[in-house]
């Protein structure tokens, strides 16, 4: 179990890392797809360094009037 947990952990270190090189924590604009991205590319972990490129989008609907 401990291996379990300490391999999920290096995973998600790795994807912080990957995401950290994008440069996506950079600026201040939050927005739902960016947000999503992050997350994504933080779960992919490893998977970033050969080759997967997460990305993903929003549409949000707009509040009725």
């Amino acid at each position: 179990m401990r291996l379990v947990i300490a391999l999920v952990v290096v995973w998600l270190i790795v994807g912080i890392a990957a995401t950290v090189q994008r440069g996506y924590f950079k600026g201040n604009n939050a927005t739902c797809a960016k947000t999503s991205t992050i997350t994504v590319t933080v779960l992919a972990g490893p998977l970033n360094y050969v080759g997967v490129n997460p990305k993903l989008s929003c549409h949000l609907p707009k509040p009725s009037k």
